[in-house]
């Protein structure tokens, strides 16, 4: 080791091309473990590299040869926050090992402009007060290739490249994406070993010192040497907004023994024991959930928010069985298959819902059988019998709908044991009994003024609430609205203070009704009333009579409408009222009326037209989209529900069950056709659940990150996510070639050629 004086001396005569004061710099501004780590030789190198950053090259790169499969990288570059991790993330991902490493951080003071990303002077909070120059890096790794990879020529150069790019996207202050892009580069390069390195839960042990460095923390981690490992030590650091100023790295006998040089978001030394501890868990769990990524279909959602959702445990008093659950290979696994679901999801469900995942996440791993609606309602009643006043009872309510909701779309994400028909159930029977409640809430709001609306025969005014669409056939899905007919008995007045018409009244009633179930988005238990009589110009309930005159052969309603009730089911209210709207129901769906055949499919033609944007595919509305499998059954149950009462069904699966076993559709078309309904509605959840949209169902093109996120998310799990995609795609595309082909031959509808779009296989 040379003392300062000599090394000046020795690097001044190494640098006799470079200007004195920035060697100066250089060395007054490192510090003097870096002296002690790298040779004149090296310190030269580095110097010049340093001397040649500017706004257009903010990363110079030196990769040496050191023997077979190992090489030395040196890396010197303007220093951004979360870089190092960075850099550790993107050799993991071109499959190299971190044998021994050193990064360091200096200030060069020289004048000039800032890096990219402290534009005009600013320096981030996080780095203290401003000081004038710029921050850099020299960071120098002895890396390995693993076992079976070659770091050819081509790879250095296509790593090269890579890293100027995530640099530059630093500079422009980016992380959030690089990271991003980062997680899911380097996952998909782990899921094409054979042997993913998923469940390596070992012990971190992880110590703070305060004293022996008089600037920062110094951080000491040991543990087994797993793949990736300092990659996500490092990426938790830069998720706590803990910056690195320094790092050594050693690997000994697969064992890694690493010390950071650390401070908090204000620049200063990570002091408190409650501080440490804290960071100590994060790192902790955030390593071994790193570990997991693999399983989850957006990897850099999914670390993202386990972050988040580490705050939210931390803010919590009783955080222990959080943490015992996340150091559970089983609860890690079912995380990171949440997290990694949905932007949505997270804002809407998990941070509101928090206090309700751990009891979802114990359910699941024990698969209990999911409540009816008997069990809901009485759930429900209880809880409502402690509301003091209605707006309470509507809290209660609207806690209820949301907790429960949470419950089921939870478990049908992780759980593999659910199916789509349970899904389906679940909601509706929660549906049901939700919108059972608001009336009955709804009625005791409007009584006391009111009274109680009767007949003029003097009897109670009977009322009934029937569901349509999905609702009505038990079909409901992810991010599904629930259509509701509202139907009263007849004219009359009400016995109360406030004596008003029974038209009235009901008016009342239904906006009640609308007022106490509330939706957190359009599409997610949102009440449409759009396809009642006269639509939204008519009243929100309708009489009895009314209902019957509309619905009728000379009656006002269109032929879509006669189509749409084959969907009506009587969900809630009178059952005496909903048997009645139910028979007419039959009478004027079913009846000998024959079926208007050219009005069918020039409704369907439009739909092509005008929902269909040209060169996309809309899985519902495009050819062969879903709407052709629920419109092709309906319309067979127009044709022949007058000789087969047995078709009398708004479900579709059970429609084309019954249509099979009357041979109105052959076994082979049944099968089609129930296997892209299956198909189809769970690719409509994916799109929904990442979405957060009940009406964005156009396809992302295959080529996207979107369409490869989607495939996984839908159980398309491969190594190479490009052919997870690939077969999604396959799938897309004979699903909805084979539902068009048939709809086409079975109703003379004009052909299309398929796909009409780019999301194909290539």
């Amino acid at each position: 080791m040379e003392n300062g004086r000599d090394l000046k001396k020795t690097i001044a005569l190494l640098s006799r091309d470079s200007d004195p004061s920035a060697v100066q710099d250089f060395v007054s501004g490192m510090d003097r473990d870096y002296f002690t780590v790298f040779t004149p030789r090296e310190i030269r190198t580095h110097l010049k590299m340093s001397l040649d950053l500017n706004a257009d090259h903010p990363v110079r790169l030196k990769i040496t040869p050191r023997g077979k499969d190992r090489f030395n990288i040196a890396i010197v570059a303007f220093d951004y926050f979360s870089e190092f991790s960075i850099l550790c993330g993107l050799l993991a991902s071109f499959e190299l090992e971190i044998q021994k490493g050193h990064s360091h951080t200096f200030l060069d003071r020289r004048p000039g402009p800032q890096p990219p990303s402290f534009p005009r002077g600013r320096w981030p909070r996080r780095f203290g007060r401003p000081i004038p120059g710029r921050k850099k890096i020299v960071d120098v790794f002895d890396v390995r290739a693993r076992p079976g990879q070659a770091f050819t020529v081509a790879k250095r150069l296509e790593f090269e490249n890579e890293l100027d790019r995530l640099i530059r996207l630093l500079g422009e202050g980016q992380s959030e994406a690089v990271r991003e892009h980062l997680n899911r580069r380097l996952v998909e390069r782990m899921e094409k070993r054979k042997s993913p390195f998923a469940g390596l839960l070992y012990p971190v042990e992880v110590r703070f010192d305060n004293r022996s460095d008089p600037q920062w923390t110094v951080m000491d981690v040991h543990s087994k040497d797993t793949p990736a490992f300092l990659y996500a030590l490092s990426n938790a650091l830069a998720l706590r907004d803990v910056y690195i100023h320094k790092v050594r790295i050693q690997s000994v006998q697969a064992e890694a023994r690493d010390r950071f040089y650390i401070s908090n978001r204000q620049g200063r030394k990570i002091e408190g024991e409650r501080e440490q501890k804290a960071l100590r868990i994060a790192l902790v769990l955030i390593k071994q959930f790193t570990h997991f990524l693999p399983w989850a279909p957006d990897p850099a959602k999914a670390i993202r928010f386990f972050d988040q959702l580490l705050d939210k445990v931390m803010e919590k008093k009783t955080a222990a069985p959080f943490i015992e659950l996340f150091k559970e290979k089983q609860g890690l696994d079912l995380l990171a298959h949440l997290l990694g679901a949905s932007d949505f999801l997270w804002e809407d469900f998990l941070r509101m819902q928090f206090e309700n995942l751990m009891p979802v996440l114990e359910g699941i791993k024990k698969r209990p059988r999911r409540p009816g609606k008997p069990a809901l309602s009485r759930d429900l009643a209880a809880r409502l019998a402690r509301g003091a006043t209605p707006d309470e009872k509507k809290r209660i309510l609207n806690e209820f709908k949301d907790r429960e909701m949470f419950s089921i779309d939870m478990s049908h994400l992780i759980d593999p044991m659910a199916t789509l028909t349970d899904f389906s159930s679940a909601l509706t029977d929660l549906a049901e009994a939700v919108v059972d409640h608001a009336a009955r809430i709804g009625r005791e709001v409007l009584r006391s003024k009111h009274g109680r609306p009767r007949l003029e025969s003097g009897a109670v005014c009977p009322f009934a609430v029937c569901g349509l669409g999905k609702f009505g056939g038990r079909e409901m899905g992810y991010a599904s609205d629930i259509e509701l007919l509202f139907v009263y008995g007849g004219p009359g007045r009400t016995d109360g203070p406030e004596s008003v018409e029974n038209s009235l009244y009901f008016e009342r009633l239904c906006q009640e009704i609308l007022r106490l179930i509330e939706a957190r988005q359009e599409g997610i238990f949102h009440i449409d009333l759009r396809l009642r009589p006269d639509g939204t110009k008519g009243p929100l309930a309708v009489s009895l009579d009314r209902f019957r005159s509309y619905y009728q052969a000379a009656g006002e309603a269109a032929p879509f409408e006669r189509q749409a009730l084959t969907k009506l089911r009587f969900v809630a209210g009178d059952p005496s009222l909903g048997r009645a709207i139910e028979d007419h129901r039959d009478r004027f769906v079913f009846g000998v009326e024959p079926w208007d055949r050219d009005s069918a499919l020039h409704l369907r033609q439009r739909q092509v037209q005008e929902r269909v944007r040209p060169g996309g595919v809309n899985v519902k509305y495009s050819p062969g989209g879903i709407i052709d499998i629920e419109y092709a059954a309906q319309y067979l149950q127009i044709q022949h529900g007058h000789r087969h009462p047995e078709l009398r069904t708004p479900n579709t699966l059970e429609a084309l069950d019954r249509l099979g076993r009357l041979r109105l559709l052959s076994k082979k078309d049944v099968g089609l056709l129930r296997d892209a309904y299956l198909f189809l509605r769970n690719l409509i959840d994916g799109l929904r659940m990442v979405r957060g949209n009940a009406e964005d169902l156009i396809l992302p093109e295959e080529s996207s990150d979107e369409f490869k996120f989607l495939a996984r998310r839908l159980g398309y799990h491969e190594a190479d996510w490009k052919k997870g995609a690939r077969r999604l795609a396959d799938d897309v595309h004979r699903h909805m070639k084979n539902v068009h082909a048939f709809f086409s031959r079975r109703f003379s509808f004009p052909p299309t050629e398929w796909p009409p779009g780019r999301t194909k296989p290539s």
